[in-house]
């Protein structure tokens, strides 16, 4: 997989997903909280499924 994420977008996707994660143990402790996987992993990654469908690349390296 190609990289299509910069750093700001990898970040935010990364806090966001921690933040989501976070409410299944805090706050409401509710099972929706478990989406914060899809954020966090593709902020992991450096890839997003979405952004390669769509041919979008928030990324400035171009390969």
């Amino acid at each position: 997989m190609t990289r299509n994420e910069g750093t700001l977008d990898r970040a935010a996707r990364i806090i966001l997903g921690l933040i989501l994660l976070s409410l299944t143990v805090v706050g409401p402790q509710t099972m929706w909280g478990l989406i914060g996987i899809v954020p966090l992993l593709t902020g992991l990654v450096g890839s997003c499924p979405l952004y390669s469908i769509l041919g979008i690349s928030t990324c400035p390296l171009k390969k």
